[in-house]
């Protein structure tokens, strides 16, 4: 099939992204990040998987105006008032859910929880690429995949990263 026929979806671990670029010292531009998944990747459908709070609407329908299909997951709020929402069986349902519609999926993580998912898409030769958003601290399990199979945000920066004052 030529590449610009294909039809790939990817799935975002928005937390472990987020949390992983801003340890790197920047900050991700979804909008271009977006994009970038389309030039590089021919990404059709970007599910991003993400902890539900009111008062963040607007970076939600941001989201959805980049061209994000967002998933949320409801969040407990622990007793030092930190957010939680694992959105681990998010993900992993909706690349199931979506199987049979993609060609190849990307899944954009450095999460070991989702191994299994990823070995799985892997052997069904549904996987086009693990993102690891950074190359310097994702789980051991992640490396068990075949290296062509790997890619890393860490030198993705001047093409995604958010400019506060940009044109």
């Amino acid at each position: 099939m030529s590449e610009n026929l294909r039809n790939n979806y990817v799935f975002i671990d928005s937390q472990n992204l987020n949390l992983s670029i801003r340890s790197l010292g920047w900050k991700l531009d979804f909008r271009r990040f977006r994009r970038y998944l389309w030039d590089k990747y021919k990404i059709t459908k970007a599910f991003l998987f993400i902890g539900y709070v009111p008062k963040y609407q607007n970076l939600y329908d941001n989201l959805r105006q980049s061209g994000y299909i967002l998933i949320f997951k409801p969040v407990l709020q622990d007793q030092a008032g930190n957010i939680k929402g694992n959105i681990d069986a998010e993900l992993v349902l909706q690349a199931m859910i979506e199987y049979d519609n993609f060609n190849q999926a990307i899944i954009i993580t450095g999460d070991g929880d989702f191994y299994c998912l990823v070995r799985y898409l892997n052997r069904k030769n549904k996987l086009l690429k693990l993102l690891v958003p950074d190359a310097g601290k994702y789980s051991g399990l992640l490396k068990r995949l075949t290296p062509n199979k790997i890619d890393f945000m860490n030198t993705l920066r001047n093409k995604i990263e958010h400019k506060q004052n940009r044109l």
